[in-house]
């Protein structure tokens, strides 16, 4: 993928003020704990994750998203009127039909004659929805857009805490399995985008590539969509830490190795590195299979745990409001989801 005329004009994002800690959780799991002979403190030893958000029970992901579009939309400096696709990225979704972009939409107040539907695609969406937008703008079909997407990861992690407590047989490791699911946080982002010739950021998406390893992809998975919006319900996620960390360095490497193929870039020339944020271990070790400078990475999953799709840009948000991106950097956005999928954007800044 190659781009000549997209560019990236703004973020906005949307935080629960709900904080959940580790050390809480594992309170909740102290008679687990003793019975398989584990001490407290093994949640953040092995994850890097101290802390998570979690939004207010009964929240919509639509109410959350659209708080994070209208920040993003003001930021850029739009006029709502102008916006011509609106894309609705997550796992969660107020319900199996219609898509709920059409709710934002409405609540956003955005042209009857926009685009807009849901894309899901596990903690890719978001990118997944980036490059949609992309193709539309670089076509010449639109001239701005809009990607919203919000998690919500604490009905996972309730779950999984029911289950470990339930278990009569349980075991070391079925607790070091539920460990994926006590990961899971809470937030939404939102980035709008636009044709290079109404820019006024001039924060140009250069392209990237994509690359998959579907065959490993029992590797994590969720329960039936009817559970996320069914109240009695609580989605259950079995993952593969070990799995998905031993399958999936390769295809990041080769991703990689693609990416610099198509933009000329080589490790030197990247000033920042934004990664999905999974645990601490999987950046550090991301990072160290890459061959790229640690100090150029950003890392938010030590207070926000891993928040799917809205990882990644979630944390570029933070960056950019946090000031480290200058005019000229060059940006690696090194994103990835269970599947297993992985897409590699570049950004010049």
């Amino acid at each position: 993928m190659r781009y000549r005329n997209v560019c990236v004009e703004a973020f906005g994002h949307e935080l629960p003020r709900r904080v959940i800690t580790s050390a809480s959780l594992e309170e909740r799991l102290a008679t687990v704990y003793a019975r398989v002979n584990r001490s407290p403190g093994r949640l953040e030893l092995m994850t890097g994750i101290r802390e998570r958000r979690a939004w207010e029970d009964g929240t919509p992901p639509s109410l959350p998203s659209t708080r994070a579009a209208r920040k993003a939309i003001a930021s850029a400096g739009i006029d709502r009127r102008d916006i011509e696709c609106l894309l609705h990225t997550s796992v969660s979704r107020d319900f199996l039909e219609p898509a709920t972009a059409t709710v934002v939409h409405s609540a956003l107040g955005l042209p009857s004659t926009a685009t807009i539907f849901d894309i899901s695609n596990a903690c890719l969406g978001f990118v997944n929805g980036m490059v949609t937008l992309a193709n539309m703008i670089e076509l010449g079909q639109i001239k701005a857009g809009i990607v919203v997407a919000c998690e919500s990861g604490s009905r996972m992690t309730e779950a999984a805490i029911r289950q470990l407590l339930e278990d009569a047989e349980v075991t070391r490791g079925k607790l070091k399995m539920g460990f994926a699911s006590l990961t899971m946080g809470s937030g939404s982002v939102s980035v709008v985008m636009t044709h290079s010739s109404i820019s006024k950021s001039g924060h140009r998406l250069l392209g990237g590539v994509v690359r998959n390893a579907s065959k490993h992809n029992g590797l994590c998975r969720v329960d039936t969509d009817t559970c996320f919006h069914d109240p009695d319900c609580f989605p259950s996620m079995h993952a593969n830490f070990e799995g998905i960390l031993r399958n999936g360095l390769p295809l990041a490497a080769e991703t990689w190795e693609a990416f610099k193929r198509e933009l000329g870039w080589n490790e030197a020339q990247v000033d920042r590195v934004f990664t999905h944020q999974v645990s601490a271990v999987h950046q550090e070790l991301l990072l160290d299979t890459l061959k790229l400078d640690k100090a150029k990475g950003f890392s938010t999953v030590q207070y926000l745990g891993n928040i799917g799709s809205v990882s990644l840009p979630i944390s570029l948000a933070l960056g950019i409001e946090e000031g480290h991106l200058t005019p000229g950097d060059k940006v690696a956005m090194l994103a990835a989801g269970s599947g297993l999928n992985s897409i590699m954007l570049g950004l010049e800044w």
